[in-house]
């Protein structure tokens, strides 16, 4: 299974890398996000790191969805990639890409996985419902936020920087 999320934005990279970059301020900025927190920090985006969030269904309809990944960045590109190693999604690659595109930026998600170790349905269920109705949908909502926070602290609104 191969996911790809992305959105345009008016930010540069990299503020953009640095507010994605930032996960531990993640459920402060995202809703969504129920805890992240680091079971082991290297620095600044590196080390294992373990995330909580909803999967909203809509109205009071929502789903715990939980993981822990190896975390890596490297802001001179600027790319931040995750290795998932617990959870459902265990064995999944998750790379953020910010990519200047005519005075924007790209910001792309790419999650590759081949699906739960569940024998006969793993890859359906990864194709078909992990990945469609999870990992995108969070995907989604979580690009969408840190896209706002970094036009907010670049102070850039819908007309343009600074009105």
């Amino acid at each position: 299974m191969i996911r790809i999320d992305e959105q345009l934005s008016t930010s540069p990279p990299d503020l953009l890398f640095q507010v994605a970059a930032d996960v531990e301020r993640w459920p402060d900025i995202l809703p969504h996000y129920r805890w992240v927190k680091f079971q082991e920090k290297t620095g600044f985006g590196h080390g294992l790191v373990e995330m909580a969030a909803w999967r909203d269904f809509g109205g009071p309809l929502r789903y715990p969805t939980w993981w822990a990944s190896r975390m890596e960045s490297d802001p001179a590109v600027p790319v931040v990639h995750y290795r998932h190693v617990d959870g459902v999604t265990r064995g999944m690659d998750v790379s953020w890409e910010f990519i200047p595109a005519a005075g924007a930026t790209l910001v792309r998600v790419v999650h590759e996985w081949q699906g739960p170790a569940w024998p006969v349905i793993g890859r359906f269920a990864a194709r078909h419902v992990i990945g469609p109705h999870f990992v995108s949908a969070i995907a989604r909502r979580t690009i969408a936020g840190v896209c706002a926070e970094a036009e907010r602290r670049a102070g850039v609104t819908k007309a343009g920087p600074h009105g």
